[in-house]
């Protein structure tokens, strides 16, 4: 099982998302924790400042200008009341003290003449940071006694606020506020902004990993078409400066190897025919010869001599054709090479079919075929031809039911002149040269061949060419 993707084009989409997400996800963690710190910070805030205005605004007051006024004072977020005896504080828990301490100081800060002050929060929540000292004012905790003074600072959160202060005349007023419960809620804007953004990112990004990794792949494009058509159009020298110096390095390597096989291609032409010219004169010489078994002896050697060295060049010549590709009726072919064996008195049959037309070259794949036909008709006394149409292959079989091959010599018999007989003569099985110029053939249309023993006796050829 496979985690990474395979392609480094779906590695570095992998790596940049991934970075992304949690860059993202964490930068929204803090931004949000920290605007409901500041929310709350400035509810509390509010919330002394008014007290400690509403409590100086009471005190000039006469007992029936207060009743007067109170509820205009009062609100739904802040409920002011009048009491001759405070309530009891109900606070227990050691973070609800830390929480009312905080606030106690403020107000004591602001009002320093008052005595009578009482401070209860329910609800609260704890949240502690680390800092290089404590601070005082909004954002800074309660005192501290102790080392921890200095080294870690308090905020307590709480979910509802009471606050008693006594007026000069005795009366105690009372304030009370509650935080609504979506104060710390994630904002729907701010959340859809966030996943706008991360979006925009993402495709960006994927655009950018596009179109770096686009040169690598049209220099595997171009690695795969170089064994078939080694004369095709040189890569375009674009993209980042380390891929474009691979390109220009293909492009010379391809050129090199284009100029090597042009010059083993003129030589071999000019080895035929140099060879040519001698072989002819010694037919001339053998046909003046007065004694007829041995003029027949040496016509025939002389005719297995010319045959070598044709069968010999066109194996060296492998995939160097000037045979364009073209779309062809890959059945049409098997059965003109089917009726052309059939005449000549050999049994080929054929099984299966090929829908569409299939692009290749014409003369070269007819050459493969009938190699492989008349090895196992030679051999087999028969050949029979099984057509299989995958998804991304084509596969010809063709099989015969002759003695087949040990297995240790399968892919021996591919080599130049290999044969399992000590004699090379013609009528014992050929120069020995069908097999490998079948599969230079099936390689250069970007296939194989490969051959293996049958079940019930014999041997199969199996000829794989791509969609």
């Amino acid at each position: 099982m496979h985690i990474l993707p395979r392609s480094l084009f779906g590695r570095l989409v992998l790596v940049m998302l991934t970075g992304l997400v949690l860059a993202q996800l964490l930068s929204a963690f803090i931004l949000l924790r920290d605007r409901g710190q500041v929310l709350y910070d400035a509810v509390r805030e509010n919330l002394i400042v008014r007290t400690a205005g509403i409590v100086h605004l009471l005190d000039s007051l006469t007992p029936a200008d207060r009743l007067r006024l109170l509820p205009l004072l009062s609100g739904q977020e802040l409920q002011i009341n009048l009491s001759n005896q405070p309530l009891a504080d109900s606070d227990s828990e050691s973070e609800s003290r830390l929480a009312s301490a905080v606030i106690m100081r403020q107000l004591r800060e602001r009002m320093p003449n008052k005595k009578g002050i009482l401070v209860s929060v329910e609800g609260s929540i704890m949240q502690s940071a680390v800092h290089g000292m404590h601070r005082g004012g909004m954002m800074g905790g309660p005192p501290m006694s102790g080392p921890w003074a200095y080294a870690r600072g308090v905020h307590a959160m709480a979910r509802f606020f009471r606050i008693q202060i006594q007026l000069q005349d005795g009366t105690w007023v009372r304030f009370e506020r509650g935080l609504p419960e979506n104060i710390f809620d994630w904002p729907g804007n701010l959340l859809f902004v966030l996943v706008i953004l991360l979006f925009s990112v993402i495709l960006l990004s994927l655009f950018g990993v596009r179109t770096m990794v686009r040169p690598l792949r049209d220099l595997r494009q171009a690695a795969e078409g170089l064994g078939k058509d080694i004369r095709q159009p040189p890569l375009k020298l674009t993209g980042p400066s380390e891929v474009r110096e691979t390109a220009r390095a293909f492009n010379i390597m391809q050129q090199r190897l284009k100029n090597y096989i042009e010059d083993r291609a003129g030589i071999l032409a000019a080895v035929s025919h140099d060879l040519k010219t001698p072989l002819t004169r010694l037919r001339l010489r053998a046909d003046l010869m007065d004694d007829e078994e041995l003029r027949q002896k040496t016509q025939k050697d002389l005719d297995e001599m010319e045959a070598m060295v044709g069968a010999t060049l066109d194996f060296m010549r492998g995939t160097e054709t000037a045979e364009p590709s073209q779309r062809l009726d890959l059945m049409a072919l098997l059965e003109s090479i089917q009726q052309d064996a059939q005449e000549a008195g050999k049994d080929v049959s054929i099984e299966g079919s090929v829908a569409l037309p299939y692009s290749g070259k014409p003369l070269a794949l007819k050459r493969c075929i009938v190699n492989l036909v008349e090895n196992a008709v030679r051999y087999g006394g028969c050949a029979e031809i099984v057509i299989e149409e995958k998804d991304n292959e084509l596969v010809i079989t063709v099989c015969d039911h002759g003695p087949g091959i040990p297995e240790a010599q399968l892919e021996k018999v591919f080599n130049p002149f290999f044969r399992l007989e000590n004699s090379r003569a013609q009528h014992t099985g050929g120069t020995g040269l069908g097999l490998g110029i079948a599969r230079n053939i099936a390689r250069a249309h970007g296939g194989d061949l490969a051959l293996g023993n049958r079940a019930g006796g014999g041997l199969c050829a199996s000829l794989t060419l791509p969609k």
